[in-house]
């Protein structure tokens, strides 16, 4: 049967997309349908035909999947942010450790048997909810004229209104009516995507979950914030007000953070520890959103490492130092690599805090200094540890890992594709992969951490 737009068709949901849209069949020709799950009966009615699949719309359930739950957020299906809150968190964890899986054998090209063998079992949540502990609100204007605070909807610009994420810190809803208030009684503009007018464009949030401190920062597109006193003494009110500060960003760009923090009131940074190490956290530096979660993960990348005390270590994209630091209380030497500079800054002060003296960062490209430091002086390796963005290893960087030939190369990843994709390069530089794991950091939503360690074929 031929299929048209605006047709409806009748679909059971047997499995989910990477971007957590459900898929099911009419007449064996797939359907990408967003918001239904894994085990629904639904009606939908088609947007978009493709030459092998098609987009549907959900208009109505039928029948239930088993593993359908109530939301807790109301705004979850126009929201952009939790793709899967419908989905039971069994569910959840039973699909992206089953995504994680599929790349690496559709992807890396390794067996099904192998990766069943190395493969362990997902490190899931005890409790979900208010696990971030950073949040950026955009601020625009309703239809009334009233300035309003939430996240985009998915794929576009569009706010949804929303000051009370479930998954974000109880704090950012005073937060945010303090802000919103404050603009309210004193005129202050919301920012326009289209004008490119208007002052209040983002209110970053982050709160250290071990210390309770909070910190604020308003991006803005103007270089002085009126009436800044007025604000700083609304939310100086608040239980551990730690920082307020504003970001100037001027461009016409969607890059949310400008280079220049102002600071407005109290500390620069707010502090928070994971297991033993204590870390400043600032406007601009990388921090992970799930602290609970990144103690799992980084456990699991010493546990992966296997160090005894007598290792030098590699840690490329090391951000803020935190794997480098919880590597270094292990390790002979620690060497970590990051393209900011200002996150390098951080991670050479989180050392000193920490009485850690067995670490040395360097700024720079990954691909850059390694290269660089293993040729012009020698410096070596018994374990690499990578977590890089989302579009993982460099080739050079991979490059430049083989010819080292560390013992071990521990894999942190974001994105299972890309991980799959550069774990096959490893593979066939004489590298066998030994252990994997994913990791929940990002409960309700279709992105997985994944750790995995790779040794030397013939090793152990």
């Amino acid at each position: 049967m031929e299929y048209c737009k605006n047709d409806i068709v009748l679909l059971k949901i047997e499995d989910m997309g990477s971007g957590g849209e459900g898929i099911g069949k009419a007449d064996g020709f797939p359907f990408f349908v967003k918001d239904a799950v894994i085990g629904d009966e639904v009606e939908a009615k088609i947007i978009k035909i493709k030459k092998s699949y098609g987009y549907a719309r959900l208009e109505k359930v039928i029948t239930p999947s088993s593993f359908r739950v109530n939301p807790l957020c109301d705004v979850h299906r126009q929201c952009g942010g939790c793709q899967i809150q419908a989905l039971s968190y069994e569910k959840q964890l039973e699909w992206k450790a089953r995504k994680v899986r599929n790349d690496l054998v559709r992807i890396g090209g390794f067996a099904a048997a192998d990766i069943d063998r190395v493969m362990e079992s997902i490190i899931g949540m005890a409790d979900w909810r208010r696990y971030r502990n950073k949040a950026q609100f955009p601020i625009g204007t309703d239809k009334e004229g009233n300035p309003v605070a939430g996240f985009y909807a998915g794929r576009s610009h569009s706010i949804i209104a929303n000051r009370d994420c479930v998954i974000g810190a109880p704090e950012n809803k005073v937060i945010l009516e303090t802000v919103l208030d404050y603009m309210r009684r004193y005129h202050i503009s919301a920012y326009d995507e289209k004008s490119g007018r208007g002052l209040i464009r983002h209110v970053l949030l982050r709160k250290g979950f071990a210390s309770g401190e909070l910190l604020v920062c308003l991006v803005i597109n103007g270089k002085e914030l009126p009436k800044a006193d007025r604000l700083v003494d609304a939310l100086r009110r608040i239980p551990n007000m730690t920082s307020v500060s504003y970001s100037i960003n001027c461009r016409r760009t969607n890059v949310i953070m400008g280079e220049e923090i102002e600071l407005l009131w109290g500390s620069r940074s707010i502090r928070d520890r994971i297991g033993e190490v204590t870390f400043q956290i600032s406007p601009l530096s990388f921090y992970q959103v799930n602290p609970v979660q990144t103690k799992k993960l980084y456990d699991l990348a010493v546990e992966y490492a296997g160090l005894c005390g007598k290792e030098t270590v590699w840690d490329l994209y090391c951000g803020i130092g935190t794997i480098s630091l919880f590597m270094a209380r292990q390790a002979k030497q620690v060497f970590g690599v990051e393209v900011t500079a200002q996150a390098i800054e951080d991670a050479k002060a989180n050392a000193r805090r920490n009485g850690i003296r067995n670490v040395q960062f360097f700024t720079g490209k990954a691909e850059e200094v390694l290269p660089q430091k293993y040729a012009a002086e020698g410096i070596w390796a018994d374990v690499i540890v990578v977590d890089p963005p989302r579009k993982g290893c460099d080739e050079k960087c991979l490059a430049t890992i083989l010819q080292m030939q560390p013992e071990k190369i521990v894999y942190i990843s974001c994105d299972s594709a890309t991980l799959a994709r550069d774990l096959n390069i490893l593979r066939h530089g004489g590298y066998e992969l030994r252990r994997v794991r994913p990791v929940d950091q990002f409960p309700n939503t279709v992105h997985v951490e994944t750790a995995a360690m790779l040794s030397k074929a013939g090793g152990k």
